[in-house]
Order: C-alpha cells, then structure tokens, then sequence
C-alpha cells in the first residue's frame, strides 16, 4: 500500500498536477508563482492561442482591443495560475469598464486539465457575465471549449 501512495505521489509530481482535495481524482494544472512575462504581459503566443477567449464574444462587444487583450490576459492567468473561485482582475482605459475572471475547481478530460470559468465585464456600472470552459495544451496554452 505504501509502494502504491508513493507511487501515484510521483507520478503525479512528474506529470505537473497536484490532488486538490479527498473528493475524488480531481486534479489541476501545477500553479506557478509567477506566470510567463514578456515585459510584463503575458507572452503573445499563448494569448493567441485562446482564440479570443470568452471576451471575443458579445460581453467584449464596446470595448477597445487594448481592454480585450487586458481581459484575455486575466482570463489566461485565472486558468494557469489561479486558484478555484479566486478573482483575477482588469481594468481598462476608462475607470467604468472592467472585469473579474473566476476559475472553477480543475478537472482532467483524458490527458488535459480543463477548467469552466466565468468572464464578468462591467462597463458603466453593469455587469455581463459569459461562461466558458477552456483545455491546457501540452505547451501550456489553453483551448476554449466551443
């Protein structure tokens, strides 16, 4: 029995995913300390690779292509690096819009870590809320469900 924990526990650790509670196999992608920066922002490529993301769609309809690339950068860091229902924030050029990314709890679909998360834009005081689910590539990109 021993041999058999030590066993899952390595694998585990080699294959970049942690348990996150006693309820079961879920397991998530190894959150860093600090995500891949290239001046700060997240690294075009990865961005790229979200095709746009969940503000691609209505609830990014009004806002400039600098607060969409805000938005999408949060919702690349709420998938890798964020732990579940954790806010990640951003702002955009005017003080009245802005948005939250929140991850939900992490979940393996064959060998990707997946996880549904929700987008929330606020511009002039309202709130649209849009939700999704996106799938971790091998090179640590993530892949929106449509």
């Amino acid at each position: 029995m021993k041999i058999r924990v030590a066993l899952v526990s390595a694998l585990l650790a080699v294959s970049g995913c942690t348990t996150l509670s006693g309820k079961g196999p879920t397991v998530a992608p190894t959150l860093a300390a600090t995500p891949p920066a290239s001046g700060g922002k997240v690294t075009t490529t990865i961005i790229s690779a979200m095709g746009g993301g969940l503000i691609g769609g209505s609830i990014g309809a009004g806002l400039s292509d600098a607060e969409k690339r805000s938005a999408l950068e949060a919702e690349y860091k709420a998938l890798e690096y964020t732990t579940s229902g954790q806010k990640v924030t951003w702002k955009g050029a005017q003080a009245s819009r802005y948005g939250e990314v929140v991850p939900a709890q992490p979940y393996r679909v064959g060998s990707q870590d997946c996880r549904q998360y929700t987008q929330t834009v606020f511009n002039g005081g309202a709130g649209v809320t849009a939700r999704g689910t996106a799938c971790r590539n091998a090179d640590g990109s993530w892949t929106p469900l449509t």
